[in-house]
């Protein structure tokens, strides 16, 4: 591989994925160039997350450096019934953080002159050992890679793989994060430092402690994460993804954008379905929001110059707890496969490729067999 040259970059989307990849790439000595089409920052976005390694390792390859704790831990898994009495308990000890820790973390390291918001992809070409990318704003863009890290509605997928596109699998997840001490006593109590669940038929509800909105994670700062699995007939979901402004979304809301009734509507199921603790965390919750439950699989991540990363490839279930590590997992990898300096930048794409393909589909499989059974669905 010719390292005399300084290589260069071109990442699609701003989020986590893309973030992952800029600071593995980084550390290498690549200059990388993101480009986000949300005109805004994305701080305020998602929810709580389970850490896995795969996200530590890329952060300790990178040589970031955290002033606080990223994670809060949790000890016992507990089982509530809809009395709110503990059924069953175990020790499993794990930490969880927020989507908006892993994001501040990553992206108060990169220079802002390398972050470009509000910048569509409209088109791509490959020539001459370069890739291309013109975008609605007349910007074009130039490097030796283009990487597509922009999550489920990937544009870079639909121009390399029309008619790709993420298939409901026939229930959502509603969410929500609660500041740690608008719980009382007794429920902080029964619910601190554990990692609880009710889980009666086809709805499963989990929750868990993660950092405050400002990064703490102590005591009494910190944010209560929980989320409400549940089945919605397809054919309801433009309604109610149909947001306070009449604006109908795609595969989310978030936060602040739920339509007062249905608002109530979660409300006042939480009271028919659910146990004390959790039927006092959902009332708790300011602004509900909801995220669908998605199936995403592609045939190829490596087209030439130009990869599909992260959720652009593969969505898996939430319940495989490894939606932000498989996207962390794909960066690391490419970045120790282009570390490499000898072997050409293809070969190194396609061996990279070979197996990030093998764990996104083992991955993506996992998922759909646990939430099948969790929802009592049958296998598409």
């Amino acid at each position: 591989m010719d390292t005399t040259k300084t290589r260069r970059a071109v990442i699609i989307g701003g989020s986590l994925g893309g973030l992952f990849t800029a600071i593995a790439l980084r550390k290498i000595g690549w200059h990388v160039d993101i480009y986000e089409r949300s005109p805004h920052a994305l701080d305020s976005r998602g929810g709580g997350l389970v850490l896995q390694p795969d996200v530590l390792n890329v952060f300790h390859f990178a040589g970031l450096k955290q002033s606080i704790p990223l994670a809060v831990p949790s000890g016992d898994r507990i089982y509530l019934d809809r009395a709110g009495n503990v059924v069953q308990r175990g020790y499993q000890p794990q930490t969880q953080t927020s989507w908006n820790m892993l994001y501040t973390t990553m992206r108060d390291s990169i220079p802002d002159d390398c972050v470009h918001p509000g910048e569509t992809l409209v088109s791509f070409e490959q020539a001459g050992g370069q890739v291309r990318a013109h975008f609605a704003s007349g910007l074009v863009a130039t490097g030796d890679l283009l990487i597509g890290a922009d999550g489920a509605h990937s544009t870079v997928r639909k121009l390399l793989l029309p008619g790709s596109e993420p298939r409901y699998a026939g229930y959502v997840a509603w969410r929500g994060l609660v500041p740690e001490m608008a719980l009382d006593a007794v429920h902080r109590e029964l619910l601190g430092g554990t990692f609880a669940f009710q889980h009666e038929g086809d709805n499963m509800l989990l929750e868990y402690g993660v950092p405050g909105e400002d990064g703490s994670t102590q005591a009494g700062e910190r944010r209560w994460n929980w989320v409400w699995y549940r089945k919605i007939p397809a054919s309801d979901l433009p309604a109610v993804l149909t947001d306070r402004a009449g604006r109908t979304h795609q595969f989310s809301l978030p936060p602040g954008a739920l339509q007062d009734k249905y608002a109530a509507a979660l409300r006042a199921d939480a009271d028919d379905l659910l146990a004390p603790p959790f039927r006092a965390l959902i009332h708790a919750t300011t602004e509900p929001f909801i995220q669908l439950i998605l199936d995403l699989t592609v045939p190829h991540m490596a087209f030439g110059r130009v990869l599909l990363l992260g959720d652009a490839a593969f969505v898996p279930r939430p319940h495989t707890a490894g939606g932000s590590a498989k996207a962390a997992a794909n960066a690391l990898a490419l970045a120790q496969a282009l570390q490499r300096d000898d072997r050409p930048l293809e070969q190194a794409l396609r061996e990279w490729e070979a197996f990030q393909l093998r764990a996104g589909i083992a991955m993506t499989n996992s998922g759909q067999r646990m939430g099948n059974h969790i929802m009592q669905l049958a296998p598409a």
